[in-house]
Order: structure tokens, then sequence, then C-alpha cells
């Protein structure tokens, strides 16, 4: 999935924060990891891998 990003020093420079209260297309969680928790069965919304790359203007 391709979500655009914006650089900013107001967080760690190892951290990528995105909002996940809306539902809907614009829901962080249809980009997290789809793994449960092997006890609980809860989702994994909230700590997932990212790869972040620059993309030419159009």
């Amino acid at each position: 999935t391709v979500t655009p990003a914006r650089l900013t020093t107001a967080i760690r420079p190892d951290t990528v924060f995105m909002p996940f209260h809306w539902a809907g297309e614009g829901s962080a969680n249809i980009h997290t990891n789809p793994a449960l928790d092997p006890v609980s069965r809860m989702p994994e919304f909230k700590a997932c891998a990212v790869r972040l790359e620059p993309v030419a203007a159009a």
C-alpha cells in the first residue's frame, strides 16, 4: 500500500506515525500487519514495519 508521508522534527527520527481513529478507506489499519496476538487474538494495529522512499513529483 502506498500512502503519502510528511517529514517533521516533531517526532523521533526512527518513528513513523499515522492517525488511526477513522474508519473506511482512510483507516491506518488497512496498512498494518494482519498478525494477531497468539493469546488474546487482538490485532497488532500499533506496530508494523514500514519502508519509506522518495517518490518523484508527477
